[in-house]
């Protein structure tokens, strides 16, 4: 073997963009001394050029950040997504200016997300935009707000949990959905019982032999007193031979 190169990365190949140092440099000159990036963006690529061959789906600016905590990508918070999607394919989330914010497994075709008005889009992958790069927006809601009020005047407790002065209506009105998703998946977590399968021809030949086995200890058992309580009989008539034997000699001796 000669040599052994890399000639390709995903979309970038051997020969794609090439510059030289001296390049480099200019480019970096002309930056510095006239403020001109045109030079240096010939140079210096985003990262989004690598993803130009996926599918793509955009977020609205709200619901960027919350992504980028790890979110799920739900489809009230998608503003546009590409035509083409498929189940289980790998998809890059974009924001309204296309700047990647993940990489994600889409969970929905085109043609459902265009159908649906709820449900998760996609998993995600691998994030890629750097946390608080755009503003918190979750939390704004009124019943959020409602709730940080509460938990300010002491009518909940730092957690958000009811207390012994939660008025009544905050009890039965409010839904805590994370206990919601403990308990689905809990249940998950248990196993099915298992339907009961038949039984093959050799198990049952198995089970036959294990049956016969215990017929035999049992009736070996049951005999197993019987003997005991012949050598009992035995040992009396041999005493009672004895105490016989004694007393005629005894008889004997008195004559």
């Amino acid at each position: 073997m000669q040599e052994l190169r890399r000639v390709r990365s995903g979309v970038l190949g051997e020969r794609d963009n090439l510059v030289t140092m001296h390049d480099v440099l200019d480019a970096q000159w002309q930056y510095d001394h006239n403020k001109d990036e045109t030079y240096l963006r010939r140079v210096i690529y985003p990262l989004e050029k690598l993803l130009v061959s996926h599918k793509r789906l955009v977020m609205k600016d709200s619901a960027v950040n919350a992504i980028c905590y790890g979110a799920k990508i739900m489809l009230p918070g998608v503003l546009r997504y590409e035509d083409g999607i498929e189940m289980n394919q790998d998809i890059v989330v974009i924001t309204t200016k296309g700047e990647a914010i993940c990489i994600a497994t889409a969970l929905m075709t085109t043609a459902v997300i265009s159908t649906c008005d709820h449900g998760v889009v996609a998993k995600i992958k691998r994030v890629i935009m750097e946390r608080d790069t755009y503003p918190r927006k979750w939390g704004l809601g009124p019943k959020a707000s409602q709730k940080k009020m509460m938990i300010q005047k002491g009518l909940l407790d730092k957690h958000g949990k009811a207390n012994d002065s939660t008025p009544s209506d905050w009890k039965k009105g409010y839904v805590d959905y994370r206990k919601r998703e403990d308990s689905d998946s809990d249940a998950a977590a248990t196993p099915a019982p298992s339907a009961p399968s038949t039984p093959s021809a050799e198990d049952l030949k198995k089970e036959k032999k294990k049956k016969k086995k215990e017929k035999k200890q049992k009736l070996e058992e049951a005999a197993a007193p019987e003997p005991a309580a012949e050598t009992d009989g035995e040992v009396g008539e041999s005493a009672k031979k004895k105490k016989k034997k004694k007393k005629k000699e005894v008889e004997a001796e008195a004559e």
